[in-house]
């Protein structure tokens, strides 16, 4: 939908005047996020499929969601070599760790490498990995989750700011517009050469 918005503006611009902006697409630097498999290990989050970590969900149902997360089906034993290509809790170990997690939460390690290389070998459990990615979400979480808490103490206030964003989405808007109409000559009511015109053709008459 974004390239097929881009690929409009660029012809709008080139047919009429360079009245329209491209949008660019906002991506994470860290590419594994930007694209997060569903915690069954499928390719895509989805609601219908019920494998999603919600910014909502509190820290007990993130565990419930993490502890039951796809990972290697051959590691079987805590012994057994694993792979990490295609596990979801590794995939998004990649996308939200940060090294200091390592520090915090499981120093025996220096960093996801590290870790990887563990669990390549054998020796190293899921739910240990389960565990240590728990914490690092709901770490993630938890601003998030409070700060919504407060917005629920003041329901009135979150209109209030839903009906100012509107006003201003609404000013903006019809800024473009008259911008377009004027870039397309059919601003006929702001036309003062459309309406001289019209006015000159049926006086003669």
């Amino acid at each position: 939908m974004l390239e097929v918005t881009r690929e409009l503006v660029r012809r709008f611009n080139q047919i009429y005047a360079p009245v329209l902006v491209e949008p660019n697409i906002m991506l994470p630097e860290n590419a594994t996020a930007r694209r997060l498999p569903g915690t069954d290990g499928k390719e895509k989050m989805s609601k219908s499929l019920g494998n999603c970590i919600y910014l909502s969900d509190d820290a007990d149902t993130v565990w419930q969601k993490v502890r039951s997360m796809y990972t290697d089906p051959e590691h079987i034993n805590l012994n057994d070599p694993g792979h990490v290509e295609g596990n979801a809790v590794f995939t998004y170990l990649d996308a939200f760790s940060k090294p200091e997690d390592f520090a915090n939460y499981l120093p025996e390690y220096q960093n996801l490498d590290e870790l990887k290389d563990h669990y390549r070998r054998g020796g190293l459990g899921d739910m240990k990995c389960k565990k240590f990615l728990n914490q690092i979400l709901n770490e993630m979480l938890e601003p998030i989750r409070q700060r919504r808490h407060a917005f629920e103490q003041d329901i009135p206030e979150i209109y209030n700011i839903l009906r100012k964003g509107t006003a201003q989405a609404r000013e903006t808007a019809v800024q473009t517009m008259d911008e377009v109409r004027k870039a397309m000559q059919i601003n006929y009511f702001e036309d003062e050469e459309l309406i001289r015109s019209q006015a000159e053709r049926f006086r003669a008459k």
